[in-house]
């Protein structure tokens, strides 16, 4: 496939490539929340056992996966809203 023909369909098409962006950003934001919430039923689960004290890292990094993951999905969101305008 040329490279002519791939501008023809990006030019001709500019709501599919813009979809196919938010696509790809909502599939890492669905992976670090599903990481988060693993993570932190595995914390959990260690506290039970152990019945000590969790580590702060242990604590904060699911907090900042929940936040890039959430911040993934509304970039993806927004794209999408972006899209139906073009």
């Amino acid at each position: 496939m040329s490279l002519q023909v791939l501008w023809g369909f990006l030019a001709a098409h500019p709501t599919k490539l813009i979809n196919l962006l938010a696509l790809l950003l909502t599939c890492p934001g669905g992976l670090l929340l599903h990481s988060a919430r693993r993570r932190e039923v595995q914390a959990r689960e260690s506290l039970a056992v152990e019945d000590g004290v969790v580590d702060a890292f242990g604590l904060r990094v699911p907090k900042y996966f929940y936040i890039l993951g959430f911040s993934c999905l509304a970039m993806a969101l927004l794209l999408s809203w972006f899209s139906t305008w073009v």
